[in-house]
């Protein structure tokens, strides 16, 4: 356990810094004037300052919606441009003009320093002599370490999907006079950690995912869905057998193994086996009703932020800053309520009528011309209230992004919606195991199609069921599929394009816009290019910051950078 006696002040820990994390972070909360000594106080059972140390260390876990450089992260994928006139920090993703001193989404540091916290609380919670159990009899002190230790956990995935191999520090804190150039772990290393990690505190932790008092902590399956979801991710292409660099133990691992594949499906289904989860049986309450379906989510607050951010412009109501146009490519993925694609002669699309009778996840995901919105129908058109042209923030593609908005439908007002920050859900379990259990069976089995059959089955679509007869790459292109319409804005397809290793295929493309001329006779559409992507293979991992990387001569660069 760590000695802390020589440790004055915890404000320290803001200037104690690693040469991996390396941008100071002395905080303003009155947490941090306290000593250590006060903050776990040998004389305090109820653990309050204790308790504000570990929520403290919850600000660090991700936040979703507009957070790089005000736009949504999938801004930087065939989903969406953002709708800013000038080159944003999304749009440097996007056509890959970033350099591992410029990298748009460099999240080394800031998980770094949540580590930093939460290894301190790790190390000296059982100094505070905590009264009270769970129901099964787990002392507190164990439960909060736990938390504590899944937050560790979180964030040290949150460098592995963007980066490969990190450096693991376990327990220990370094100290000013510590040797802190410290390499890389290999990526095998770093994977096996977490899902040591998980596997030592899902029994530690509460149950119950609704209890008021404690929502937002983690639960035990929290941590079977972060062990799930690192599975999957290591399993995945990129990673298990397509390493961009073979031989570079800190981009992959040297083999593949069909065995990965099995774990990931393992750890999908310990979720499923517990009972608890189930989908909400409606799509858009999923994002704005704390229900069943959600795993584990950061706490937002009740507010208007989405809508005023996202919501179309031309509406005197409050702040609409239509800041997310979703792309042409995103609205086609969305196929019709029958189940079969736009493409389909036999579906029914009405290229004159393009957005009726479509999936009903298209209508809660996407705002279009015509959509009812705020008592009156959205004008995408050219010269509408919604695009009207000028130097004004408006949607580049003729769409908004209506994912995560309270039902303003016939409403003259906005009004406080939950805006929680959704880091796992049921869908993504379902999508997990039908995805591992099909690449790791020969052909797809009943299970594989039932999984997927379920997310279908909410969205609306009749009939749900999946054709019969397909073989795993048939329905692996289903599974992605669904993937992306059902996670559209959740920070998934960033990832999942390059855990697929299909980044040079899929972001090396065209994105278009939709163009809505209105007539005195009808409507004239035309599908105009509005941006280019760009994916080099160096792309399929972030850069490690450039300043850690001259600073400390054992941090070794990912390739091409």
């Amino acid at each position: 356990m760590m000695n802390y006696i020589n440790l004055k002040w915890i404000g320290l820990l803001g200037i104690v810094v690693l040469t991996f994390s390396c941008k100071s972070d002395l905080e303003t909360e009155p947490i941090e004037l306290q000593t250590l000594d006060q903050v776990f106080d040998k004389r305090d059972s109820a653990g309050v300052n204790a308790n504000r140390f570990l929520a403290d260390c919850y600000r660090f876990l991700p936040s979703l919606g507009n957070r790089v450089g005000g736009d949504y992260l999938d801004a930087a994928t065939d989903d969406a441009v953002s709708s800013n006139p000038t080159n944003t920090s999304v749009q440097q993703l996007a056509t890959g003009t970033y350099t591992s001193d410029s990298y748009q989404d460099d999240q080394w540091s800031s998980n770094y320093q949540g580590i930093r916290r939460a290894t301190v609380f790790i190390n000296n919670i059982d100094y505070v002599p905590l009264k009270g159990k769970l129901e099964n009899g787990t002392p507190f002190n164990r439960v909060w370490k736990a938390e504590a230790r899944f937050l560790r956990a979180m964030f040290y995935f949150e460098l592995v999907k963007r980066y490969g191999g990190v450096p693991l520090l376990g327990d220990k804190v370094y100290q000013l006079n510590d040797d802190m150039e410290q390499p890389r772990n290999s990526f095998q290393e770093c994977v096996n950690y977490i899902v040591q990690e998980c596997d030592q505190i899902k029994d530690s932790l509460r149950i119950d995912p609704m209890n008021l008092q404690f929502f937002g902590r983690p639960t035990t399956a929290a941590a079977l869905a972060l062990k799930s979801r690192v599975l999957l991710y290591a399993a995945s292409p990129l990673f298990n057998g397509g390493n961009i660099e073979p031989g570079n133990e800190l981009t992959g691992y040297m083999d593949f193994s069909i065995n990965r594949w099995q774990a990931a499906e393992n750890g999908a289904k310990a979720i499923m086996d517990m009972g608890i989860y189930k989908l909400e049986p409606e799509f858009k309450k999923v994002f704005t009703t704390r229900n069943m379906e959600r795993i584990f989510s950061k706490q937002g607050d009740n507010n208007t932020s989405v809508e005023n951010n996202n919501g179309p412009v031309g509406y005197s109501v409050g702040i609409n800053n239509g800041r997310t146009s979703a792309t042409q490519e995103l609205v086609d993925a969305y196929g019709m309520a029958n189940g079969f694609p736009i493409n389909d002669p036999n579906s029914g699309y009405d290229a004159e009528d393009p957005y009726s009778g479509r999936d009903s996840r298209f209508y809660a995901t996407i705002f279009y011309n015509g959509t009812m919105w705020l008592n009156r129908s959205v004008q995408t058109f050219e010269g509408g209230a919604d695009k009207p042209g000028g130097t004004i923030q408006q949607t580049k593609t003729g769409y908004y992004v209506r994912k995560f908005m309270g039902d303003f439908e016939t409403s003259t007002n906005y009004s406080n919606v939950n805006h929680d920050h959704i880091l796992f859900r049921y869908s993504e379990t379902l999508l997990n195991y039908a995805e591992a259990r099909n690449e790791r069976l020969t052909v797809p089995d009943a299970l594989v199609y039932q999984a997927v059959e379920e997310i279908r089955k909410r969205a609306g679509i009749n009939p749900f069921q999946l054709s019969l007869g397909m073989n795993k790459d048939e329905m692996r292109a289903v599974i992605q599929d669904e993937r992306r319409k059902e996670m559209a804005f959740e920070e998934q397809r960033f990832y999942d394009v390059r855990r697929w290793k299909i980044g040079e295929a899929v972001f090396n493309k065209e994105l278009h816009a939709a163009v809505i001329y209105q007539t005195g006779t009808g409507q004239i559409r035309q599908m105009v290019p509005v941006l280019k992507l760009n994916f080099e293979k160096k792309m399929y991992l972030a850069p490690i910051p450039f300043n850690e990387v001259i600073k400390n001569p054992m941090m070794v660069q990912n390739p091409g950078w």
